[in-house]
């Protein structure tokens, strides 16, 4: 198979393994990517697992017509793409590896018998390789998900060779959705490495890439940003589909009712997905990957053994093992005599990072009774109260409890030109009567969103909660509505007025109508009525001292100048003009401080 006018497919396809590194059920096979690059000088990109040797070494045969690889590039020492350097070397005794210091003192463990005969061509972070029309690039990744992992960039071609990266199970490029199998396949085997992947997708956003080619699963040359945008919401520990995975066991089918009984409740008060799991019989490897998948966890199972029943123990070790974090959790128990669940599942969670606990936990003794009918209810109409809030159908329009979401915080306010919806970050929001009620939003001038609102005079404020991301700010508060389409990425809801509100990340918005504007020199003031209010949740509101000391990342220390205390922007040079503007955030230079 042709990647390129010169990037060779040489891998191979296994259809008889049926548990990948011992645990992940693969029933529809595995591939072991290898691709070779034909230039002056001839490069293999990894080999591939033991078991296909000959295959695989007839593939490369066929691909070099004749000629000669000059280099053997090893991305990862893992052994179902290294296992084969010795047979290749055995083979083709003049070649150079290529590879890091880590990847040879690796190779030394798992083939002794080469001993100092190997060519060796160690590289550093970032050096180059030609082949002639091909210059490679080595990018360092380590802990994705070994040490001596590294990517390749090919210039010529703009193709990043991702090692282990955007791979995925499956034999063949099949019918199903990609981010299925990818999903299992990155939680399972990567998950515990989010910041390490992280750091890599921040390395490879500098980089012109039009093909992927990993070492697992399809090669990727449409759509990229699709599957570069799953890696970084799987990396960043954020939900990727709203809705709530419901995780049980049962032993005698009590536990198991309670189950179905609370997942018919959410389906039945708006939640957009509801995933009903019996850990007892489901794949594990599915079971946690949705649970990261999803934005809401409820954990259902007995007392057994003065323990938790088995499964609910190795689920959640996996969660715990892979990082599990920022999400809601619920709790049910069941026990007969000495019921001890719930408090054995949140303290094997309490090493999990911002986890917010759904009340109430619900209390089984044995069977499902009144009391314990009206805690899953209760506990159904917690878990839905956003979805309750979101929805036209049932949300409360005239909440103006909404009022006391406002605080010296921060808020998206959105608008629409007649072409597109808008959005932008303010902290100036404030309630300045409530004979009738009436809200101020200041706004500066430079904004566009300015210039909508002045003239369409109507706009949504979605005040922030605290688990809103970094990214938020960098999509409303970094980039300008006029020439940036801000939702491209989000499926934003609508109030009333037709306007969007965030769908995530915000615990109340109002919608409001300009009644007076008053011109502040390099802002304006709109003072507004209030057209409909609604709570979404009680989550805690994002406040400036929180975005300071939590959200925004720390400013690079290695520059000098001066950083923008609300965006992180940095003014290189020893003096701060005194009119000087943030050309991101359009703040003046108040609001910098000296690095």
């Amino acid at each position: 198979m042709n990647i390129t006018q010169d990037i060779r497919y040489i891998g191979v396809t296994d259809r008889e393994i049926d548990l990948f590194e011992g645990q992940y059920v693969v029933p529809d096979g595995m591939r072991y990517n290898s691709y070779v690059i034909l230039d002056e000088k001839v490069a293999v990109m990894d080999t591939v697992d033991a078991r296909f040797v000959h295959q695989w070494l007839d593939n490369l045969q066929n691909a070099l017509g004749g000629r000669k690889p000059d280099y053997l590039v090893v991305s990862h020492m893992e052994p179902d793409h290294s296992a084969n350097i010795a047979r290749f070397l055995a083979a083709y005794p003049d070649t150079t590896v290529v590879g890091n210091a880590k990847t040879f003192a690796m190779m030394e463990g798992f083939f002794p018998e080469l001993g100092e005969k190997v060519k060796k061509l160690p590289v550093e972070n970032g050096s180059t390789l030609s082949l002639g029309r091909h210059e490679l690039t080595f990018v360092f990744a380590p802990m994705v998900h070994w040490p001596e992992v590294m990517v390749t960039y090919d210039a010529c071609d703009k193709v990043l060779f991702s090692a282990d990266g955007f791979g995925k199970f499956g034999a063949q490029d099949t019918t199903e959705n990609w981010a299925d199998e990818a999903r299992r396949y990155y939680i399972g085997i990567v998950g515990k490495y989010g910041v390490q992947v992280q750091a890599l997708l921040k390395k490879a956003a500098s980089l012109d890439i039009r093909i992927i080619c990993p070492l697992h699963g399809p090669v990727l040359s449409e759509n990229l940003g699709a599957y570069l945008k799953l890696y970084d919401t799987w990396s960043s520990y954020q939900p990727e589909t709203e809705g709530i995975l419901v995780a049980y066991t049962s032993v005698y089918g009590h536990t198991k009712v309670a189950a179905q009984m609370l997942a018919d409740s959410l389906r039945a008060k708006g939640c957009p997905r509801v995933q009903l799991t019996d850990l007892a019989r489901c794949d594990m490897s599915r079971a946690v990957a949705d649970a990261f998948r999803y934005s809401k966890l409820v954990l259902a199972t007995t007392t057994y053994n003065a323990d938790l029943f088995p499964f609910m123990r190795t689920f959640i070790e996996h969660l715990t093992e892979r990082n599990f974090r920022g999400r809601t959790v619920a709790l049910i128990e069941n026990g007969t005599w000495a019921p001890m669940a719930a408090r054995l599942m949140k303290e094997k969670l309490s090493a999990c990072k911002d986890i917010t606990w759904a009340e109430p936990v619900v209390h089984i003794r044995s069977a499902l009774s009144a009391d314990s009918r009206e805690q899953l209810e209760a506990l159904a109409k917690e878990l839905c109260r956003e979805y309750l809030a979101q929805s036209d159908e049932t949300a409360n329009k005239n909440d103006l409890s909404a009022l006391f979401k406002i605080g010296y915080g921060l808020y998206v306010v959105t608008s629409n030109d007649g072409k597109k919806d808008n959005g932008l970050i303010v902290n100036t929001v404030s309630q300045v009567t409530n004979t009738p009620n009436r809200v101020a939003v200041t706004i500066n001038k430079q904004n566009y969103s300015h210039h909508v609102i002045r003239q369409t005079g109507k706009m949504n404020v979605c005040c922030l909660s605290v688990d809103a991301p970094f990214a938020v700010f960098e999509t409303f508060g970094f980039k300008s509505g006029r020439n940036t389409d801000k939702f491209a990425d989000c499926a934003p809801l609508r109030s009333d007025n037709g306007l969007v509100f965030l769908p995530r990340y915000i615990n109340a918005f109002l919608s409001l109508s300009v009644e007076q504007y008053v011109d502040l020199g390099t802002h304006g003031m709109f003072i507004c009525s209030i057209d409909e209010a609604r709570v979404i949740s009680d989550k805690e509101t994002m406040t400036y001292t929180y975005y300071q000391a939590n959200v925004r990342p720390a400013p690079p220390k290695e520059k000098k100048g001066w950083v923008c205390k609300v965006c992180g922007y940095v003014y290189e040079g020893e003096e701060l003009p005194e009119d000087f503007v943030c050309p991101l955030c359009k703040h003046g230079a108040a609001d910098f401080e000296k690095l």
